[in-house]
Parts: C-alpha cells; structure tokens; sequence
C-alpha cells in the first residue's frame, strides 16, 4: 500500500511517500480501507519537533480516518465487516490506504454522512465538545475561543453558540476569516493579540494555540474564570506563564490542559457518534478548507504552516 511518514523533524519537505506492507487484521483488529484521511494540527506540530519529541526513523503520522472496514480479526464481532466507520489509528499510521484498528476505536458513520465530512468533525467537534465540558461551560457564560479558524476552533464557536453562550469571541487573522467564523456563532472579532471589540473578561477561554502569548489570555480571564489549553500549534507557554494567575490571585482564575485520551473509550464514542449524527443532520458544520491526494501530503503540511488553512485540510487515498 501507499503511505506517507516522517524521516524526521523539519519542514514538510521531511513527508514521505512510499510502499508500505499492507496490514493484517490481528486477532482483535479491523481492517480498514481508508477513503479520507483528517490532516490535524497535532500532526503538524509533531512533524516540526516544537514540543521537544525525539523522532524515530519513519515515524507514521495521521490519527484519524474514514472508510469500509473489509476485513476482521477471529476475535472481532463480524459484523463490523462492510460497516462505514471513523477510525482512530492511536499513535499514527494514518496517511495510508489501509489502517488495521482496535474496534473500540471506531464509530460507524451514520447515514448521509461522507467519510470527508467525518474526518473534519470526528476528532475536532469531539475535542471541542470535551475541553468545554472540562472548562465547566455554562448558558450565560462568555467564551473566548482562541485560534478560531481550525476544525477544533470552528466546531467549539458552533457547540458553544448552540448551548447558550451570552457571547463567543474568537481570535483571527484576517477580518474575511472573522465574517466566516460570524457565520458559525462567532459574536465578537479580536485580533490575535486579543485586541477587537469583545468583552474585556471571559468566563471561559479554550486556547488551541499556546505559545509565548498565552499569558496575555489568562490576564483575560474574568473572576472564577477558567482558561483550557487544548492544543500548542504556536508551541508550549513561557515557563512562568503561572505568574499571570498569581498576579490576579485574589480573582480566583484557573488553567488547566484538555486531551482527549483522558477521555473513557465509551463516553468519548457515544459523544462523537452523537456529533456525526448531528453534521448528518446539518446541525453541525464540517468545514473542509481543501481536500488533497494522499501523495501531496507534504502541501497539506505547507499550507498548515503557512496559516493559511481554514477548517481542515482532508487527503485522499
């Protein structure tokens, strides 16, 4: 089969495609042939080394994916054979035509939904429903929702919006990215730094950026507010990032990190099943910014480096 890894740290140009041995379903695995593939901002960061991670050689990349499962191990329930399925491929190997998966990592599509449409929501609209639950979101509450334009951004502007925020601002980088993101729930515009005509306090902010500007976000917060890191595209924070909230330690604001993993198997695929059934319906937007061949990997990773992606870039097999 077609797959794509990384020989190392760097730029896109470090992408590889090549032949790969075609998987096996082991006894408790499902086979799955992929028909999309969701290009994250994890895999981004990953390939440019910025968390400090040391590379193996061909380290796979891609952890999620949509398709046919064709093929189950003695010990999976048969059924699954012919079912349309999201697929979460664990710690990579996603850039492939083929993924062998453990069926607890599987949510079967529901009717009318494509496997494109799957793969922009069924990590993103996941993580964004659970960082806001970890945050402790409630109607009323103001939301701050920081690098707005990703899948993970878009899909939290839509869920909060929908479940009562009294105002959702986003962060973005150009006023045609803030008319789009209006169009999704998004109330108020700020620029990157923070600046714009939103709230001057947040009840909540949900950052999926990181970075050396974090701090400035935290200031942001407004008494019992709570900021949650659900991503570090721009990097980790400044290691005294603590020191915005000990400057305002008589306003009771608090951080904490968000993953997905933290999240029980079960509870994570009856919520994502929930969402997919949602977009099916048009009650939540999967928004595709391009979909590319699974050969032009490195360009998918170009155009995330550059900023210039709004949505989720979707690679083909």
């Amino acid at each position: 089969m077609r797959a794509v890894t990384v020989a190392g740290a760097g730029g896109p140009e470090v992408l590889v495609v090549g032949e790969a041995p075609d998987p096996a379903p082991g006894p408790d695995r499902v086979l799955v042939r992929t028909e999309a593939i969701g290009v994250g901002g994890v895999d981004a960061v990953l390939r440019r080394g910025v968390l400090g991670l040391d590379f193996p050689p061909d380290l796979p990349l891609g952890s999620e994916v949509a398709g046919t499962v064709t093929a189950v191990g003695a010990d999976v329930d048969p059924a699954w054979t012919g079912r349309r399925v999201w697929a979460f491929t664990g710690t990579g190997g996603g850039y492939a035509e083929w993924a062998a998966v453990h069926p607890d990592d599987l949510t079967e599509l529901p009717e009318g939904l494509s496997a494109i449409d799957a793969v922009t929501l069924g990590s993103s609209a996941t993580v964004a429903h659970f960082a806001l639950a970890h945050a402790r979101f409630a109607p009323g509450e103001r939301v701050l929702v920081r690098g707005a334009s990703g899948s993970i951004g878009i899909a939290a502007v839509e869920i909060a919006a929908a479940r009562g925020a009294s105002a959702v601002a986003v962060t973005t980088s150009s006023p045609e990215r803030g008319t789009r993101l209006r169009a999704h729930g998004a109330t108020h515009l700020l620029d990157r730094a923070g600046g714009g005509d939103g709230p001057e306090a947040f009840d909540v902010v949900l950052d999926v950026v990181g970075g050396p500007d974090l701090p400035a976000f935290l200031d942001r917060l407004a008494p019992n507010g709570r900021l949650v890191l659900a991503g570090a595209v721009a990097g980790w924070p400044p290691p005294d990032f603590g020191a915005a909230l000990l400057r305002g330690f008589q306003r009771s604001r608090s951080f904490a990190t968000f993953s997905l993993l933290t999240v029980p198997v079960p509870e994570r695929n009856r919520v994502r099943a929930r969402l997919l059934a949602a977009a099916a319906k048009g009650e939540l937007s999967p928004v595709v910014h391009t979909t590319l061949p699974l050969a032009e990997a490195a360009e998918a990773h170009r155009l995330m480096d550059a900023g210039e992606v709004f949505g989720r870039i979707v690679l083909l097999p």
